[in-house]
């Protein structure tokens, strides 16, 4: 008697435990379905970048996917799998990816309807012109870490069929000095390659163009001829200053202000040329530049003003102004965001809310909002820029003319398709295309 009693006591408790873990499930299931729907209602379900995309007869659901991912609200368990919750604020770490014990998850770019440009090339970062190798974002990696890994690896490949005799005056020409060319550069240094480094703007490429008190997220990276670097939340200007201490270090100098206008091929070589019609040789071409490439202009009259910029460096030393900042997404939320505290700043944009900012943003511009620190106009279009004010559209036609002293333009930018066809890499668009797998 005392036994059966054991045993059916023994058995309740056993069911009491499955029966929570299930409810458990369920709830999670429920909360997550939850939040997928509020996703594709403020429009950040579909991936913009890279993207895990997970197998679901091979999950798992142990959910260390979930946990590995640094951003959190990414992924989440549902119905017994790993699925995406907020697929666009997705920033490609790709931890994911690793922390998968089944390896269930891929890492892709573009969805079954959303293509996405890219260059050939193939998985030594070769581009369909022998000799020229492409890493970083251009290639589809945007986050900082897989940059720095990339033009790493990019220079060890090219380097194992570097001609050891030939013409030109440089082994190794990189265009770009953003994170994936700046670590090519030491990664060529190291492997005692003669190489010149070209880049457009300064150093840090598209680093460098982040508002100075943007906090840049990354991850641990192994910087060539530095080691490990850990650095999870820093400062533009962190960032920049150890770049430029490890390149100072290694007595390595970068050619800033100098834009490349044209890769030609000959028998044995490249002829590379500037905007300022210098002309330099070498062997072997990486371009590191990131894929905004120009920034998209509105096209419209007094846009040629001194008066609009396209990218904010130093919002500390503006005050009292009165700032239109043109634009939806976190570059011009962020520049709105700091300029706020000591100006009057008005964010114009075309649609009729917020599409995809990461969760940060999100809460503060809806903060400044509500306690009227940034006036937004949501549905207007800069129809015209003058001296002291501009005129923007509403929806219903109406235009309204705001008091002005400086235009800050964040319409994002064009992959730069006409440089790149112009050297004769070939540039198709990707559907639902695959950047990593564990069969490679």
């Amino acid at each position: 008697m005392i036994e059966n009693i054991i045993y059916l006591f023994t058995f309740l408790v056993s069911a009491l435990i499955f029966w929570v873990y299930l409810r458990k499930l369920k709830q999670q299931s429920e909360s997550n379905s939850e939040k997928i729907e509020r996703a594709k209602e403020d429009g950040i379900h579909e991936p913009v970048s890279l993207y895990p995309a997970i197998n679901e007869d091979l999950c798992i659901k142990s959910g260390a996917c979930v946990i590995a991912c640094p951003e959190k609200e990414i992924l989440g368990i549902r119905n017994g799998r790993a699925t995406l919750i907020n697929a666009s604020r997705c920033v490609g770490h790709g931890a994911c990816f690793h922390a998968c014990p089944v390896e269930a998850i891929t890492l892709k770019i573009g969805t079954e309807k959303r293509g996405v440009d890219l260059p050939h090339v193939n998985q030594n970062f070769e581009t369909n012109i022998p000799g020229m190798f492409i890493a970083g974002e251009l290639g589809g990696m945007g986050l900082i870490k897989n940059s720095v890994e990339q033009g790493r690896q990019a220079v060890d490949s090219l380097y194992e069929q570097l001609g050891k005799k030939h013409q030109a005056e440089y082994d190794l020409l990189i265009v770009g000095a953003g994170p994936a060319g700046i670590s090519a550069t030491l990664q060529a240094k190291k492997l005692g390659l003669h190489t010149l480094t070209l880049e457009q703007d300064s150093l840090g490429g598209t680093v460098y163009n982040f508002p100075r008190a943007k906090v840049v997220m990354t991850s641990p990276m192994d910087l060539p001829l530095h080691g490990k670097v850990k650095l999870y939340e820093t400062s533009k200007g962190e960032l920049l200053d150890l770049w430029t201490k490890v390149l100072d270090n290694n007595e390595i100098k970068i050619e800033e202000h100098a834009k490349v206008d044209l890769i030609e091929k000959s028998d044995h070589h490249f002829t590379v040329t500037t905007s300022k019609g210098k002309k330099y040789s070498a062997q072997k071409i990486l371009i590191a530049i990131g894929r905004r490439g120009t920034p998209r202009k509105l096209n419209v009259p007094g846009e040629e003003r001194e008066k609009v910029a396209y990218k904010l460096l130093e919002p500390e030393r503006i005050t009292g102004k009165h700032i239109l900042v043109v634009g939806g997404g976190d570059s011009a939320i962020e520049s709105a965001l700091l300029l706020a505290p000591q100006n009057f700043v008005t964010l114009s944009y075309r649609s009729e809310k917020f599409n995809r900012l990461k969760p940060m943003n999100n809460q503060n511009i809806m903060a400044a909002i509500q306690q009227k620190t940034i006036d937004v106009r949501f549905e207007t279009n800069v129809v015209e820029i003058l001296d002291h004010e501009v005129h923007l559209k509403e929806k219903d036609d109406r235009v309204v003319t705001l008091t002005n002293d400086l235009v800050y333009i964040f319409a994002g930018g064009e992959l730069p398709t006409q440089f790149l066809e112009k050297a004769g890499i070939k540039i198709s668009k990707r559907f639902n295309y695959t950047m990593l797998s564990h069969k490679h």
